[in-house]
């Protein structure tokens, strides 16, 4: 009978439900994206933006940049929250995550992005039916 290979020291992989980025407008009619979880969290949100273009020319810049860690910067709130922000190459602010309640959840947030953003679809709101 042959041996049976056991695995010890091994976490269960968790299932990454993909998110969307989703475009929306401002009141002050500026468009804005927020990166989502698949659960519909808001993982990141950028800044303003006046023409729709340079929206997802953020967006872009989302998917390319969030695969180098060095362009998250990791902050604490003035309520002790922990977050990050995502910036460009150029030093831009790309986005803001949201709060998280502990840094090893801020971190399961960068790692799902990291993982995530470059395949995720677009979900513009912005269209009127």
């Amino acid at each position: 009978m042959a041996a049976k290979h056991v695995l010890t020291n091994v976490t269960p992989a968790k299932i990454i439900i993909m998110g969307k980025f989703v475009i929306t407008k401002r009141k002050d009619q500026e468009f804005q994206f927020n990166l989502t979880a698949g659960n519909g969290e808001v993982i990141l949100t950028s800044e303003g933006y006046v023409q729709k273009a340079s929206c997802y020319k953020g967006i872009e810049s989302a998917k390319v940049n969030s695969q180098d860690d060095f362009k998250y910067h990791r902050r604490t709130s003035a309520n002790k929250k922990d977050y990050f922000v995502l910036k460009a190459g150029n030093g831009e602010i790309i986005g803001v995550s949201q709060l998280y309640s502990s840094k090893e959840s801020m971190e399961e947030g960068i790692i799902s992005a990291k993982s995530n953003v470059p395949t995720v679809e677009i979900d513009d709101k912005t269209f009127k039916s």
